[in-house]
């Protein structure tokens, strides 16, 4: 009460000033953690992939037997395109988790919707 009481704004300055001090004596700056990739995202890459593969695969099949495939194949590619529009799915839904990195999100996505795309050329391309 008689001058000895620090006024808030020196204790705030003072308290500052320590924490400056212990940082540059530890030597330790805070960082972000590393973040983990959405567990939806990396199962939507999977997707991507095996739709990707059956679809080459078909593809590949088709051209040694010169156009001479079973139906068989042809369904083995719609089970194809399925894949891939639940991959789609999987990648949205990766989305929504929080703090996680969304890159296999984005990349699924891209390699799905590529992988619907070429089922759809060759589709196409079949019926002419």
């Amino acid at each position: 009460m008689f001058g000895k009481e620090k006024k808030a704004e020196d204790k705030k300055k003072e308290t500052a000033l320590k924490r400056e001090e212990n940082r540059k004596k530890s030597g330790v700056k805070h960082k972000k953690p590393k973040q983990k990739q959405a567990g939806n995202g990396n199962l939507s890459c999977l997707f991507g992939l095996g739709s990707a593969a059956v679809l080459a695969g078909c593809i590949a099949y088709a051209f040694v037997r010169r156009g001479e495939a079973p139906g068989i194949i042809g369904g083995i590619t719609i089970i194809s395109s399925i894949l891939a529009g639940y991959g789609i799915y999987s990648a949205i839904i990766g989305f929504r988790e929080r703090e996680r990195s969304y890159l296999t999100c984005k990349i699924g996505i891209v390699m799905n919707a590529a992988a619907i795309i070429s089922f759809f050329a060759v589709f196409i391309r079949g019926l002419n």
